[in-house]
């Protein structure tokens, strides 16, 4: 948004204001301080007045905060005649200042520039600054909630929401740490680790408490899983039997390959995967729960691979 804009828009804010203040008089006559009720009692005015509808995340990215893009040019019409005019373009001229016959001279001119573009230089270094020292380097480390020992799995993987922003991927490092740098006072993001159940995070972070421990809940199903690859009974009935109490019978399983002699995928029924996992001379085995999902308690989509064969 160009400064000029800018100002006009802020203009228009202030109108607003004042429509509102006829249907709520008590509204406060800062819109920027607007929240909860104040928020809901415009939208539904706007509504009724104009048919127009704007959500709450729309209201705090253009309304609460001087935000440097432009809102688009139909929603500027419809806040326009909120406010008592045609459009955009006619509050633009009916707001323009009046000319006035005073000639202002090169000097005033290049002072009045010279004025406004350093207010501008100081306000982007105290951002700048403000930036610089709301920034803080934090780190989680993610511990098995029943042992509470580090997960070291090179698959733990964090994904980052950010408001307004698309989801970030991230591997955790091999000690079980997610270090993350922002200014941010809120956290939130969701941790996937194999074996264990995904969890969403949210974390109000203080500049002074910079290291958090997180714990997982061990996923028992893929961990019972792994446990019976590597077992030696004799009693392979009662195995059967439970792994056919734990997965659905429609479920979805699939091996990844990715080698020198072998890549992509096999997809495996459930009896099919049972009998692998589950005859003597048994070709499965060392498994490594890459993913699984479940559905009524019964395992649903399960992901894995062979331990010794890169991904």
């Amino acid at each position: 948004m160009q400064g000029k804009d800018q100002i006009y828009f802020e203009l228009l804010k202030q109108k607003i204001v004042l429509k509102m203040k006829q249907s709520f008089p008590a509204v406060n006559p800062s819109i920027e301080l607007w929240k909860g009720q104040e928020i809901s009692d415009f939208q539904e005015d706007l509504r009724m007045k104009e048919n127009a509808c704007i959500s709450e995340k729309w209201f705090y990215t253009h309304m609460k905060i001087s935000n440097p893009v432009l809102p688009r040019i139909d929603m500027l019409n419809f806040l326009s005649k909120y406010a008592g005019f045609k459009n955009w373009d006619d509050f633009l001229l009916k707001n323009k200042p009046k000319e006035t016959h005073k000639t202002t001279s090169p000097n005033s001119t290049r002072i009045m520039l010279f004025a406004i573009l350093l207010s501008f230089v100081i306000i982007g270094a105290f951002f700048g600054l403000f930036k610089l020292f709301n920034t803080q380097n934090y780190c989680f480390t993610f511990m098995d909630a029943d042992t509470h020992e580090s997960i070291t799995s090179d698959k733990t993987e964090v994904i980052l929401y950010g408001e307004g922003e698309s989801p970030v991927q991230t591997l955790v490092g091999r000690d079980g740490r997610y270090r993350l740098k922002t200014d941010k006072s809120k956290i939130v993001m969701v941790v996937k680790a194999p074996c264990y159940k995904t969890d969403s995070i949210v974390r109000i972070v203080r500049k002074l408490d910079t290291d958090e421990t997180i714990l997982l809940e061990p996923d028992d199903y893929a961990l019972m899983i792994q446990y019976f690859s590597t077992l030696n009974v004799d009693d392979w009935e009662k195995r059967r039997k439970r792994l056919n109490e734990m997965i659905d019978d429609e479920a979805m399983i699939c091996q990844v390959f990715n080698n020198k002699e072998l890549s992509g995928l096999a997809l495996f029924n459930k009896q099919e995967f049972i009998d692998k996992l589950t005859i003597p001379a048994g070709s499965l085995k060392n498994i490594e729960i890459l993913r699984s999902q479940f559905s009524n308690g019964k395992i649903k989509i399960l992901r894995f691979r062979i331990k010794g064969k890169k991904l």
